[in-house]
């Protein structure tokens, strides 16, 4: 296990600055893991020639998702607060995040990696939110996908629980490209399109891009943590979901 569980560095003369969760194979979002992002996205999104951030992950999987024990009653307020403070660094990263995927892409990591730009994803990469197989919902994913992929895509994803291939996730319009070697395509797409333009033109570019959708997003997280923080979690099935995965057991759904 690497002392950080997350790698940062700066690469093409600080014009690229690298991510890399460094925690396989599972790659959890755990308090660990989203303090090191945040820390390290602080640090240097503010760098004048910076033009992008490249995220992917060691190992065979991207992330299986945020930690379960973390979101039990006594800490899921916090934890939630936290890993929302991430995604809203994200989506209002000044320059262009680039997202390389292989294998799983669940729940939390889906989350981050929705929160970026782009997203470079391998054949074998599976996406999804399969947090109501747990009588839980996904706060943060029930706003970034609505607005990425369309209103009836996103309900299909957060109401089964399913995941998705990579094929499909590009078809729909999450997945901007699809390559064996998604870091290399993402590396390709900087070195082509990015590392040769103006960084402070370029930020004025991502505000505009993103006008409108990150306050839309920001409003309507606060609307669905407080949902997930007050409603949810006082039912009795969504501790059941919870304790049963961790368990390692079939849930015993009473439906209240």
């Amino acid at each position: 296990m690497s002392a950080s569980p997350v790698k940062a560095w700066l690469e093409k003369d600080g014009m690229l600055l690298r991510l890399r969760l460094a925690r396989p194979k599972a790659n959890i979002v755990d308090a660990a893991m989203i303090a090191s992002l945040q820390s390290a996205l602080g640090g240097h999104l503010s760098g004048a020639r910076l033009r992008a951030v490249l995220l992917d992950a060691e190992g065979p999987h991207f992330s299986f998702g945020a930690s379960v024990e973390e979101h039990l009653p006594e800490s899921c307020a916090w934890m939630l607060r936290q890993l929302h403070a991430l995604i809203l660094q994200l989506l209002e990263s000044p320059v262009p995040v680039l997202v390389a995927v292989r294998g799983q892409c669940l729940g939390g990591g889906l989350e981050v990696a929705a929160a970026g730009h782009l997203i470079f994803a391998a054949p074998d990469a599976k996406m999804g939110q399969p947090e109501i197989k747990l009588a839980v919902f996904a706060p943060a994913a029930s706003c970034l996908l609505p607005e990425r992929i369309g209103q009836a895509r996103a309900e299909d994803l957060l109401f089964s629980g399913r995941s998705m291939g990579a094929d499909e996730a590009h078809r729909i319009g999450l997945v901007s490209s699809l390559a064996d070697d998604p870091e290399g395509a993402a590396l390709d797409y900087f070195e082509r399109f990015l590392a040769p333009l103006s960084a402070s033109s370029l930020r004025f570019a991502v505000r505009a891009a993103r006008a409108g959708f990150v306050s839309r997003v920001a409003a309507k997280l606060a609307e669905v943590e407080r949902l997930y923080l007050e409603d949810l979690m006082v039912t009795r099935d969504a501790v059941e979901g919870l304790n049963a995965f961790i368990e390692k057991r079939h849930a015993n759904w009473q439906d209240r």
